[in-house]
C-alpha cells in the first residue's frame, strides 16, 4: 500500500512538471462606438419651451409626435423603408420644428438608432431651433471636406444629428452630386441607423429636392393648417409621387383638433 502511494505521488509530480500553463483569457476591452464619439447635444429647458420642443418629455403634449413616430416606423417596416424625407410645399409649415420634436420622440425609442440630417442647406434650421453652435455644415460633409464622425452631434446614445452652421452657397449642386450619394451610403454603412430622416427644403423654394429625393425611400409632406391651400397640397403631392414614395401628409399648426392629435395622416 505504501509503495502504491509513492507511485501515485511520483506520477502526479511528473504531470505537474510537464503540463502546459493554463492561459487565462483577458477580459475584452470596451471599444468606443462611432455613435459615442459624436459630440453630445445639451438643450436647456428654456430653449425647449421657447422653441416649442414639446416632445422633449413624454406626456400629453408629446402625444402627436409620438404617434407620428410610431406611424413612420410602421410604414417603414411594412415597406422596408429606411430613408425618410420631410418636405413642405412652402416655407413656414413648421417642418424643421417637426424634425426637432421627432428627434426627442425617437430618443425614447431606445431600441432603435435614428439619424436626423438637416439637408435644407439654404438656412440654419435645426441648429437654430436647438440653439447649437456648429463650425461646419452638412454641405461640408456631403462634399467630403469633413467626416460625419467629426461633424455630427448626438442627442443621446441612439439619436444622431447633422446640423448646419450657416447657409451653403451651392446647395442644389451638392444635393444632386454623385459624391453626396457615396457619402450618404458610407454614413449608413458606418453608423448603421435603423431610420434616417432628412429635413429637406420646401418644394417651391428651389430645385434642391428634385435631384435628391431619388436617394430616399419615401417622403412625408408637412403642411400648415389655414396656410397651405388644397391646390398647393395637391401639386406638392403629385411632385413628390414622381420622385419617391409618398408616406403621408402631416397637418401642422392645427388649432382645433376636436380631441384628436393635431395632425393629419393621409
Amino acid at each position: 500500500m505504501e509503495k502504491l502511494q509513492v507511485a501515485i505521488e511520483k506520477a502526479r509530480s511528473q504531470r505537474q512538471r510537464t503540463s502546459p500553463p493554463v492561459a487565462l483569457k483577458k477580459a475584452p476591452e470596451r471599444t468606443t462606438t462611432l455613435w459615442e464619439q459624436l459630440t453630445p447635444v445639451s438643450v436647456s429647458p428654456r430653449i425647449l419651451e421657447r422653441n416649442r420642443l414639446v416632445a422633449s418629455t413624454s406626456g400629453a403634449d408629446s402625444g402627436p409626435f409620438d404617434m407620428l413616430r410610431t406611424r413612420i416606423l410602421q410604414q417603414a417596416r411594412a415597406n422596408s423603408w429606411k430613408r425618410v424625407a420631410l418636405v413642405s410645399p412652402h416655407s413656414g409649415c413648421g417642418k424643421s420644428t417637426t424634425a426637432a420634436n421627432l428627434a426627442f420622440s425617437f430618443e425614447r425609442q431606445s431600441d432603435l438608432r435614428t439619424m436626423i440630417l438637416d439637408l435644407d442647406l439654404r438656412r440654419v434650421g435645426l441648429a437654430k431651433i436647438l440653439e447649437q453652435d456648429c463650425v461646419r455644415t452638412m454641405g461640408d460633409v456631403l462634399t467630403g471636406s469633413v467626416a460625419f464622425a467629426d461633424h455630427g452631434r448626438r442627442l443621446s446614445d441612439n439619436v444622431a444629428l447633422g446640423l448646419n452652421s450657416s447657409p451653403v452657397g451651392n446647395p442644389a449642386e451638392i444635393l444632386q452630386s454623385g459624391a453626396t450619394v457615396e457619402v450618404l451610403n458610407a454614413i449608413e454603412a458606418d453608423f448603421k441607423p435603423d431610420i434616417m430622416i432628412f429635413d429637406m427644403p420646401p418644394l417651391a423654394a428651389a430645385d434642391d429636392n428634385f435631384g435628391f429625393l431619388k436617394n430616399t425611400d419615401c417622403a412625408l409632406l408637412v403642411v400648415a393648417a389655414e396656410q397651405t391651400s388644397l391646390d398647393q397640397i395637391d401639386v406638392a403631392e403629385r411632385q413628390l409621387a414622381e420622385l419617391t414614395n409618398v408616406m403621408g401628409i402631416v397637418l401642422n399648426k392645427c388649432l382645433y383638433s376636436e380631441g384628436a392629435y393635431g395632425y393629419g395622416y393621409g
